[in-house]
């Protein structure tokens, strides 16, 4: 198993993070974070039930 989760939050560590959004659709996801860095792949999505761990992420930085 790919350890999606994993590999984004070092990318977040590693400050390649650019921003975040919310969106209502992005492909076949409702309601998504987006997560957009400066290197490939340029943006990851996050789906709902993720939300708040990431909001923890983003709170200390």
């Amino acid at each position: 198993m790919y350890p999606y989760h994993n590999k984004i939050k070092q990318r977040i560590k590693n400050q390649e993070l650019i921003r975040y959004e919310y969106v209502d659709k992005y492909k076949n996801i409702s309601t998504c974070l987006l997560l957009h860095f400066s290197t490939e792949p340029k943006v990851k999505p996050i789906r709902e039930h993720r939300f708040q761990e990431y909001e923890e992420i983003f709170k200390s930085f």
